[in-house]
């Protein structure tokens, strides 16, 4: 009889673990980042463009495409300010923090953000700038910069599906992608080589009712065996 109560009482202590098992967060899929800048940058993209000193938020955004679109959020994701087209961009050694590249300006001129590195990934997001934009920085810092044809300012967000990407020199001559991004190493992976390995998009559907499910089986399988341990013999 003790081994029948023991195991009731082990299957509902299983059944009450099972319940309270926490989900797990997004922030893997979508990269979500927590930028704090000290200064006012300038990014690309449809929406705001110049951003003043505080704290940002920077996702993935969750497109049905192949492209990388990236939004950046006010501090509370309340708004969304931003969402920018990007290309993948290659670092040799991935770190344990976000990294955020620039462009150098003159001075008194905000940063204007190149790349976001989210930690741990050795791809990264180069930003692309609207053509016109891109020539005015080009010429400033002396460098290609991604651009796309397409109007951004009066562009809908789905258009960042198939905008175009190229580089411009600072003649605003097309240039190689390669002189703006880094290609991986001859020795990379060839699924690497090509397009840096898909994330995992969310999941749909909350293991919650399933969970809420095993419990209930197995709380009553446990009120069973109790039950069961009263009888007489």
């Amino acid at each position: 009889m003790k081994l029948l109560k023991t195991l009731a009482t082990l299957f509902c202590l299983i059944a009450l673990c099972a319940i309270v098992v926490p989900t797990a967060t997004a922030d893997d899929w979508n990269r979500k980042t927590v930028i704090t800048f000290s200064g006012p940058v300038e990014v690309p993209g449809v929406g705001q463009h110049n951003l003043p000193a505080g704290t940002y938020v920077f996702k993935i955004l969750n497109s049905q495409s192949d492209r990388h679109i990236v939004q950046i959020f006010n501090q509370d994701e309340t708004q969304v300010l931003t969402t920018i087209l990007a290309i993948p961009n290659y670092r040799l050694h991935a770190t344990n923090k976000t990294v955020i590249t620039f462009r150098e300006r003159p001075a008194g001129q905000p940063e204007a953000v190149r790349a976001w590195f989210y930690p741990g990934r050795e791809w990264g997001e180069e930003f692309v700038y609207a053509k016109s934009r891109a020539i005015e920085l080009a010429k400033e810092t002396n460098e290609p910069v991604l651009a796309t044809p397409v109007e951004l300012d009066a562009a809908p967000i789905e258009a960042l599906n198939t905008a175009p990407v190229e580089a411009v020199a600072p003649t605003g001559d097309p240039v190689e992608l390669a002189q703006v991004v880094e290609p991986p190493p001859a020795d990379a992976p060839m699924a690497a080589a090509t397009q840096p390995a898909a994330d995992p998009l969310p999941q749909t559907a909350s293991p919650l009712p399933m969970i809420a499910l095993l419990g209930l089986m197995l709380i009553g399988a446990g009120l069973a065996l109790s039950a069961f341990s009263k009888r007489p013999v």
